[in-house]
């Protein structure tokens, strides 16, 4: 009965006091009258994904970097 959905991306701290990167899929509870009653929320654990995302963003400014400041020409063939 829900219908409308949000996802959040929030950090978390753990027992530990160690950060977790979760997804949060909300959609509201409603009784029969449909009023909000509550909220529905599943949790995904997405820390291995974030960590991938920066990776991949810090070898990908590397490489523009590596290739703005190239002395000679830099050549690419798709095989």
């Amino acid at each position: 009965q829900g219908v409308v959905t949000g996802n959040l991306e929030l950090p978390l701290l753990t027992k530990e006091n160690s950060s977790v990167d979760v997804l949060l899929n909300c959609t509201p509870n409603r009784n029969s009258h449909g009023m909000v009653i509550g909220v529905i929320a599943i949790g995904q654990d997405i820390t291995e994904r974030k960590r991938a995302e920066l990776e991949k963003s810090r070898i990908a400014q590397e490489l523009q970097t590596f290739i703005d400041t190239a002395n000679a020409p830099i050549f690419g063939i798709g095989l």
